[in-house]
């Protein structure tokens, strides 16, 4: 992953946070501060596809994980994503219907 420095106030507290982190993970600072900061950013866009604001292949590219890493990311923060029992039992009637079965 390519990484780009950027000029950034950050509160306090968030700072005193980094520290703490970085003593429990044995990491410098700033690698804690950019754990902290993907974390929020996995949170996020966890949180827009559940919205149905973003497509799990879009969210897998800004992550940069795979599609199924998505999956397992959104199963871990206890949210479930992809498609209903209501719309999976409708794809397989199309399907059969599509199919002549």
């Amino acid at each position: 992953m390519k990484t780009q420095a950027y000029p950034l106030r950050i509160p306090e507290g968030i700072v005193d946070l980094a520290k703490f982190r970085s003593m429990e993970e044995h990491v410098d600072q700033s690698t804690a501060l950019r754990q902290l900061l993907h974390l929020g950013a996995e949170e996020y866009i966890i949180n827009l596809i559940e919205k149905g604001r973003i497509s799990i292949g879009k969210a897998a590219e800004l992550l940069n994980l795979s599609v199924q890493g998505v999956y397992t990311l959104a199963e871990k923060h206890g949210i479930r994503i992809g498609s209903t029992l209501e719309q999976q039992t409708k794809s397989q009637q199309t399907a059969k219907k599509f199919l002549g079965n």
